[in-house]
């Protein structure tokens, strides 16, 4: 143990020996080791960052969720686009029955897109903001979260088709300020005046806002029917989806399974006739970003490989001119006695530091970009603990293998060869 920290330490020193010694010619020499590292993790770092955002935002939409559209989101959207268009649209009454024969269905929701509309209250108004009827199960369907004492509709607001709206945060702040105290407030949308009963908490830095309710305004589908006249039929009548929770344990082909069946009936479709709807789910999504970032990864592991190589040469070449330069030194320390393994494991160990110092510095400017670009964009992009551990490892085995021949080399002297030269 004792000779092995002693070739730790002399392999150190010798490292910083050279380093110091012939300043330009390591830095270049270790240049691509850091540009090689850097390519690698930084790329590893950016895409895991993006992964962990956009998987974080897929979570939102939960795992145990069916989502019923009319079409698939594992197809081209532009492959069958008339052949999906010409799918009948989601009806209230298709909600209704599958609420009521769905047996592995803890939560069953149904929402319409209906169109745009001008939000006011006093002198202040705002364009463009998205109307959208719901059913009493999509607040856990959506999993909103609201501001103070905000809430969503209780059921009697629900069945009877109350006055009553929930706003989105860029709404409430573009309204009534930054204080949002828009609880209780009288907004007017499309000429009928509505109370505020709660306002959704912001959406927060997500690349993928797939629940954006930030410029929404939240009706009862009832409300949506009674004031203001949205039926089966009509401009907006193919804005519906539909989203089905299967119950705790229940398996989501098992759930698939019961959706497809009650749906098919209702829709009086033939054994022999093509499912007319589709049913997603979060996995579908996560499998088509898999690929995408396992292409982006091997990218930027490729085009670090080729800066490995070009650093792996000048280390090597560092470490050939390092033992001709000491090769007499070798040669009284075999003639002392020294092991061949222990020369061996000097040179490589000197190798391996000077390859390391290249991954750190590959690593700090990392770091450095990071913090800068999470500064300057406000999207977190980290260096993992992990990262960190695959760039000094990588830096390692860099080292070992440009190494190898040199140390060899050195260990097979003839000491009194060596010590003549």
């Amino acid at each position: 143990m004792r000779q092995f920290f002693r070739i730790l330490f002399e392999g150190a020193a010798q490292a910083w020996q050279q380093l110091m010694a012939n300043k330009l010619r390591s830095f270049l020499s270790l240049l691509g080791i850091t540009i090689g590292i850097f390519c690698i993790i930084g790329v590893k770092s950016a895409v895991n960052s993006l992964e962990d955002n956009i998987r974080g935002s897929l979570a939102k939409l939960g795992n145990d969720v069916i989502y019923l559209e009319k079409f698939s989101w594992a197809e081209d959207p532009g492959a069958n686009y008339w052949k999906w268009m010409r799918r009948p649209n989601f009806v209230y009454t298709e909600f209704e029955t599958l609420k009521e024969k769905l047996k592995n269905a803890s939560e069953v929701g149904f929402w319409q897109f209906i169109g745009t509309k001008t939000l006011k209250w006093r002198s202040s108004s705002i364009e463009n903001a998205v109307f959208m009827s719901v059913t009493e199960d999509c607040a856990n369907l959506f999993r909103l979260e609201f501001i103070g004492d905000g809430r969503y509709f209780s059921t009697s607001e629900y069945t009877n088709g109350s006055d009553v709206c929930i706003i989105g945060y860029a709404l409430a702040d573009g309204l009534f300020g930054e204080n949002i105290e828009a609880l209780d407030k009288m907004v007017t949308v499309g000429g009928r005046k509505l109370k505020v009963i709660g306002v959704v908490q912001k959406s927060g830095k997500d690349l993928l806002k797939v629940s954006n309710f930030d410029n929404a305004v939240l009706i009862s589908h009832t409300l949506a029917r009674r004031g203001f006249n949205i039926r089966a039929t009509g401009p907006w009548a193919g804005n519906t989806s539909m989203g089905v929770r299967a119950k705790p344990g229940v398996d989501m082909e098992v759930m698939k399974d019961e959706i497809t069946g009650v749906l098919r009936a209702e829709r009086r479709l033939r054994p022999r006739e093509e499912t007319n709807f589709a049913l997603n789910t979060l996995t579908i999504l996560s499998g088509l970003f898999d690929s995408l970032f396992g292409v982006i990864n091997m990218a930027g592991f490729v085009i670090g490989i080729f800066a490995l190589v070009v650093g792996m040469f000048s280390v090597a070449n560092i470490m050939f001119v390092s033992v001709k330069e000491r090769t007499n030194i070798i040669g009284i320390k075999m003639a002392l006695g020294a092991k061949r393994w222990f020369i061996l494991m000097e040179i490589l160990f000197e190798a391996v530091v000077l390859c390391v110092v290249g991954g750190a510095l590959g690593l700090l400017f990392i770091w450095i970009i990071t913090e800068i670009i999470t500064k300057l964009i406000d999207f977190d992009i980290h260096l993992s603990l992990t990262n960190v551990l695959i760039g000094v490892l990588t830096s390692i085995a860099v080292g070992i293998l440009s190494g190898l021949i040199p140390a060899s080399q050195a260990s097979s002297m003839d000491p009194v060869e060596a010590i003549r030269k």
